[in-house]
């Protein structure tokens, strides 16, 4: 059986590692368990979190055993990995609402019978602590000087680091002690920012309880020009199909860069390399049907094979002009609202398909704006009662925005 790391490599995951030829014999001959955590700052996962996921099955399917962490201690911290700004603090209620919609999100991809997997939540240790007890235990073990050269700190000193952050390495690193110490644990695993936190375990174990333990990190979901995927107009792109819509979710993937098929084919879905290599070579046109692969075979995994289906139905629909029960994303406007009728930069506003007025005449100018498939030439163009057709009507920006507007 191909080992789990060449699988991983192959398919573009892996960024760094602690001690690379010492990982690559271990996952081949033992069954390792290992951990990734996931903060539960929303009440969704997003498609970051899902190469996390994909990891953690790739892994389990090679026979290793997922951890999932559920950070119900260090969300009460926050994690000032990436940012610019503190995280809003949040409540122990809402962490824990967040905390269960993961584990739904987690059941549809790793198996947790027997053992397989574990989920697991660091509120279990984390809130109990003893202040001095943990500044004497573990606190001792950390270097200032060292814990401010972390990217994660560096960025953060001139615009302000409170000492409530400065903490979460700490945190963090005891988790990986904790679970070395109680779940046999000996690998962990996250997204590429979270590097120095990863050090600071594997440090943390060694000082403590002198085993040798690893860390690796993986590629963040980045296009060919090194920008973060899976920001939408509404924000992120979430894997709730309530906040993102299977269609939306499907539409996404459908209109990617030529140039990013093959990367998201490679970590997004279970294809096997040969062909993801033979769909992402396709050129011009013919890149289309690696579009449409990539964007079934992710909105499956996610939400099922009906709603890909329906997904995509409804996208070749629109895409041939037809709008008939498409599930195209759609607003509410009142009708007191639209009263005598509305200016068209105004209706293209309250459907969010532009972010200017400006923007909007800029678009009609050049022919880039459909009202119920006719092209709208004037930006004075007065929408009105007559043009909804059983109280909707279809806007077209581009090539591929639709939006319905709803008349309630």
């Amino acid at each position: 059986m191909e080992s789990v790391f060449d699988v991983l490599q192959e398919r573009g995951f892996i960024e760094q590692c602690t001690h690379e030829e010492e990982i690559k014999k271990l996952l081949a001959e033992e069954s390792v368990s290992f951990y990734i955590g996931f903060d539960p700052t929303a009440d969704s996962l997003h498609i970051g979190h899902f190469i996390q996921i994909m990891v953690m099955a790739h892994m389990q399917r090679h026979g290793h055993r997922p951890i999932a962490l559920i950070g119900g201690g260090t969300t009460m911290i926050g994690d000032p990995s990436g940012r610019s700004d503190m995280r809003q603090v949040m409540t122990l209620e809402r962490i824990v609402e967040n905390g269960e919609k993961f584990k739904k999100v987690f059941e549809k991809f790793l198996t947790f019978e027997d053992d397989k997997a574990v989920m697991l939540n660091n509120a279990q240790w984390l809130l109990p602590l003893n202040y001095i007890d943990f500044l004497r235990e573990i606190g001792t073990h950390f270097s200032v000087n060292r814990m401010l050269t972390a990217d994660c700190y560096k960025s953060r000193l001139e615009k302000g680091l409170t000492f409530l952050e400065f903490n979460y390495m700490l945190l963090q690193a005891y988790d990986f002690y904790v679970l070395h110490k109680e779940q046999g644990c000996k690998m962990q695993f996250g997204g590429n920012d979270q590097w120095s936190n990863i050090i600071a375990g594997v440090e943390l174990v060694r000082r403590k309880d002198a085993k040798q333990v690893y860390g690796m990190t993986f590629s963040l979901l980045t296009t060919s020009e090194g920008i973060k995927m899976g920001k939408t107009a509404k924000g992120a792109l979430w894997l709730d199909p309530e906040k993102t819509s299977p269609y939306e979710f499907y539409q996404y993937w459908r209109n990617i860069a030529d140039a990013d098929v093959e990367k998201c084919l490679a970590l997004l879905t279970f294809i096997p390399m040969d062909e993801v290599r033979r769909l992402g070579a396709l050129k011009d046109s013919q890149i289309n049907q690696a579009k449409e692969i990539l964007a079934f075979t992710v909105t499956e995994i996610i939400h099922g094979t009906e709603a890909a289906q329906e997904a995509q139905s409804a996208a070749r629909k629109l895409f041939a002009g037809d709008q008939g029960d498409a599930e195209i994303p759609s607003v509410d406007l009142l009708q007191a609202e639209l009263g005598d009728g509305m200016d068209i930069l105004s209706i293209l506003e309250v459907a969010k398909l532009i972010p200017t007025r400006s923007e909007g005449r800029r678009l009609i100018d050049q022919g880039g704006v459909l009202l119920n498939g006719e092209k709208v030439s004037d930006f004075k163009r007065l929408v009105t009662l007559a043009d909804f057709k059983d109280k909707k009507i279809v806007l077209k920006k581009g090539k591929k925005a639709f939006k319905q507007i709803n008349l309630v």
